[in-house]
């Protein structure tokens, strides 16, 4: 029942579209925070970029530089574990906020005539494709590996000839064996011809 009213009241009025349940703030309305005396708005925005200049480092939150100093303690002539803990202790070295293995906190140098994204897609050689060019290159190409492969096979003949020695050749040559006269009776043995 509380459904029904409830819904007659959301009707439109006769001849009128329906009005949304919510309306806009006005024009004087931010979305968001606004902090006086310093948003410019979109202007601002679109001008400047006001962005905290990074600080250098200080040398405890540079990280150590172990390989230096392992190097270092070995060269000393301290060896096990716990002398190299003792020296690391001793000398603290940390890394150069140049050495290429930390983390760069300020951006790159980007020459200035530099353009960012894609770059455009060079233009279809409509000629190429109608004189077949591709696929001329795409034969020579394919003739070119043929022609490497077999050239690496005959380096691989030459390279895997074995040489016979005279053990190989004797080992391959079969002496001829004298077949043995055909078996005759006894009394056919003595007949002359």
């Amino acid at each position: 029942m509380f459904y029904l009213s409830s819904f007659r009241s959301l009707q439109p009025e006769l001849g009128k579209p329906r009005r949304n349940v919510y309306t806009l703030p006005g024009n004087d309305f931010n979305y968001g925070l606004y902090l006086h005396g310093t948003d410019g708005g979109v202007p601002e925005a679109i001008c400047q970029w006001k962005s905290l200049k990074p600080r250098p480092p200080s040398a405890k939150e540079r990280p150590r530089d172990f390989k230096t100093m392992n190097a270092k303690a070995v060269k000393q002539g301290f060896v096990t574990a716990h002398e190299q803990q003792l020296y690391c202790r001793v000398k603290d070295l940390r890394l150069d906020d140049d050495d290429e293995r930390r983390f760069k906190r300020t951006a790159p140098k980007v020459p200035a005539d530099m353009t960012y994204g894609r770059p455009a897609r060079p233009s279809t050689p409509f000629f190429d494709l109608l004189q077949h060019k591709y696929k001329e290159m795409w034969n020579n190409q394919q003739r070119a590996v043929i022609q490497a492969k077999n050239e690496e096979q005959m380096q691989k003949k030459r390279r895997g000839k074995v040489y016979d020695t005279r053990t190989t050749l004797l080992r391959k040559h079969l002496p001829p064996i004298k077949d043995p006269p055909l078996w005759q009776m006894p009394h056919f043995q003595k007949i002359q011809e």
